[in-house]
């Protein structure tokens, strides 16, 4: 059976890593878990209400292009980081971020609107995968996970912005810039946070946020300065992701990335 996936464009992705994501077709689940074309759907999530023996089939069907299985969590929307190697098989810990330092452990996040976000360091020597939603990215996740790959030994690191729910698309509270605002601690941070945030016209207290730009905000502060990726929307885009806002009981697809 044919599992098309999406292959990051990532130039600055070290030869001796490898890094993909997934998109909802060429699986097995059924709608609403399908392909949205009335094919069936490669959903990985094992928590949406798909029947399980049809997620283990799609997880078959990933793993025959990777090195291992991945180290699946369970993510909370919080800002824990984990050794991927440290997990064992099928436990999925609770757990929003994974990084390793070893060859052939695949880091992966499960997402269908949330930002999937991959890391490398410019030697290939460590590598994450990091499961960013509004308060996780608020929260810390990403400078969480920055920090474990430079104390496992990073060097400069890269980044890679997978597919996520789109500006024109990600209509939120007053609640979601107050929590941004609060971690904006200069002149320079308050100025990208607030331009990250569109007011809607005629209704006060909501906004269309830009997820994108506020990761790359935050990536920035932490010195991660060569970030690739962006640009698709995950509402939108409904030919070729999940999409929770969109349609609520949906399938998951995943992001991955490992040392070879």
């Amino acid at each position: 059976m044919a599992t098309p996936f999406l292959v990051p464009h990532w130039p600055d992705l070290p030869a001796g890593v490898g890094a993909l994501a997934t998109q909802r077709n060429g699986g097995v689940s059924p709608a609403p878990y399908g392909d949205g074309k009335g094919g069936k759907g490669l959903n990985l999530g094992v928590h949406v209400g798909d029947q399980l023996r049809n997620v283990e089939l799609n997880r078959y069907l990933l793993r025959g292009v990777l090195p291992a299985a991945p180290a699946w969590l369970s993510q909370v929307h919080g800002e824990v980081v984990l050794d991927a190697a440290a997990v064992a098989a099928d436990s999925a810990p609770q757990a929003d971020a994974s990084f390793t330092a070893a060859r052939r452990t695949v880091c992966a996040v499960l997402t269908a609107d949330c930002l999937p976000v991959l890391f490398s360091d410019v030697d290939g020597n460590v590598v994450a995968a990091a499961h960013a939603g509004w308060r996780g990215l608020a929260g810390g996740v990403l400078a969480r996970t920055v920090a474990a790959m430079r104390a496992a030994g990073a060097g400069e690191i890269l980044a890679w912005l997978g597919p996520a729910i789109g500006p024109s698309e990600f209509e939120v509270g007053a609640d979601v810039l107050a929590a941004f605002r609060a971690g904006a601690d200069t002149s320079e941070a308050r100025a990208w946070v607030d331009a990250a945030f569109a007011p809607i016209a005629g209704r006060p207290g909501k906004y269309l946020a830009d997820i994108y730009a506020l990761a790359r905000g935050v990536l920035r502060r932490d010195g991660v300065e060569r970030v690739a990726g962006g640009g698709w929307c995950t509402v939108s885009e409904a030919a070729r992701f999940y999409s929770y806002r969109r349609d609520g009981v949906t399938g998951r697809q995943a992001s991955l990335i490992w040392r070879k």
